[in-house]
């Protein structure tokens, strides 16, 4: 018989601490002035692309309404992608990869 999974819980520490993550990836990465183009790097572009499918869980979400999902978790998969964009910004930034503006 297999193991019972525990459910993970998503609250105001685990929001706060990809917040952290965000702002440590931003501190050696150019301000953004403009809107960037995915892609870059391989790793980079797959960071965007977990971003675009991070934003969809998010609009899913979101349309089920302010009461069906926790804020905590709303918050959560909002600063998830923010981190998702981040990192792909820090990874391009890293392997020397400019970023396109549009």
């Amino acid at each position: 018989m297999a193991a019972r999974v525990q459910k993970i819980a998503v609250g105001a520490a685990e929001v706060a601490k990809l917040e952290q993550w965000i702002d440590r990836l931003e501190a050696d990465l150019p301000p953004l002035r403009r809107f960037i183009l995915p892609g870059g790097s391989p790793a980079g572009a797959a960071l965007h692309l977990a971003r675009t499918v991070c934003r969809r869980a998010e609009r899913r979400i979101t349309s089920l309404g302010p009461d069906e999902v926790d804020g905590d978790l709303r918050a959560y998969v909002n600063r998830l992608s923010d981190f998702l964009f981040v990192a792909a910004r820090a990874v391009n930034h890293r392997a020397g990869v400019p970023e396109l503006e549009w």
